[in-house]
């Protein structure tokens, strides 16, 4: 899995409001432009275009999109379609690979979903992406109190679970497995998350 850089937008965590609403339009017309199977978000000041899950990659996240969905609280649902979430604090836009949001949620600002909307979200690592699903991704949905990330690193085939966010610190805790093991995914949704079969 690849991600090609389409527009740089400057770096660093907080973008000139100015810049961010531009880099916002170029996202939207660069969706509209992107081949079928890619999504595009803003990750570290600019738009980057990466594929949707594929083979052994989806086998994954179909597996745990069956394992979570019982346990999704009441008036949210869990989805693998593609979806666009504003941070508008941090000034990012990401489309996780799955996500838990409240049924309701609509988008606020043009096409993009709120990212406060979001209960739980879980990035696959590829080659464009890992660095930024460690660190500025995990920065990100911890400071805006996303309740849970799940990072599964295709590489190191691991799941790491972050969780109890704060806003001025991000996640507080985490722990990880190696795939083949359970690892605990924490209230609200509370169940063992059992990764057997996702060796590759």
């Amino acid at each position: 899995m690849t991600g090609i850089p389409v527009t740089a937008a400057g770096g660093g965590g907080d973008e000139d409001p100015i810049r961010f609403e531009r880099l916002c339009r170029d996202l939207e017309l660069a969706r509209a432009a992107l081949p079928g199977g890619y999504r595009a978000e803003i990750i570290g000041g600019r738009i980057v275009m990466s594929p949707w899950a594929r083979g052994f990659h989806n086998r994954v996240l179909e597996s745990l999109l069956a394992q979570l969905t019982p346990h999704v609280p009441p008036g949210q649902a869990a989805r693998t379609t593609p979806g666009l979430f504003l941070f508008p604090r941090q000034s990012r836009v990401y489309g996780p690979d799955l996500h838990v949001a409240d049924r309701t949620a609509t988008p606020g600002t043009g096409f993009l979903l709120p990212g406060a909307a979001l209960s739980l979200v879980a990035e696959q690592t590829s080659g464009a992406t890992r660095e930024a699903d460690w660190t500025e991704k995990a920065d990100v949905y911890g400071r805006a109190q996303v309740p849970v990330y799940l990072l599964l690193d295709m590489r190191e085939a691991t799941v790491t679970v972050f969780h109890d966010p704060t806003p001025g610190l991000g996640y507080r805790q985490r722990s990880g497995v190696t795939f083949g093991e359970r690892v605990r995914v924490p209230e609200p949704f509370g169940f063992a998350l059992d990764t057997a079969g996702w060796e590759r």
